[in-house]
């Protein structure tokens, strides 16, 4: 049974092309999601769009909860919300 809806798939991309964004917006986050993942700032944006590459900004934004409440206090959206996308984008069910 499900306890939260997960959000649509254009729901899910959008949320993690704003991570992505909050990401590269900061010198420190970038750099600490570039050495995370070993993806370049060129690749990061040529590749934004595509499904892995969301899923892994968001499996890099889950993996740090201060990073996580950040995010969410900057978006003033649910805690919920980057993990339920993450879900939707990778293929999971709640």
């Amino acid at each position: 049974m499900r306890t939260q809806l997960l959000p649509t798939e254009e729901e899910a991309e959008a949320i993690a092309l704003k991570v992505l964004t909050f990401l590269v917006r900061d010198e420190r986050r970038l750099n600490a999601l570039q050495e995370a993942t070993g993806i370049d700032l060129a690749t990061l944006r040529r590749h934004a769009a595509e499904r892995s590459m969301q899923v892994a900004v968001l499996d890099h934004l889950l993996s740090d909860e201060s990073l996580l409440l950040i995010f969410v206090a900057d978006e003033g959206c649910d805690p919920n919300l980057p993990r339920l996308a993450r879900m939707r984008l990778s293929g999971e069910d709640v």
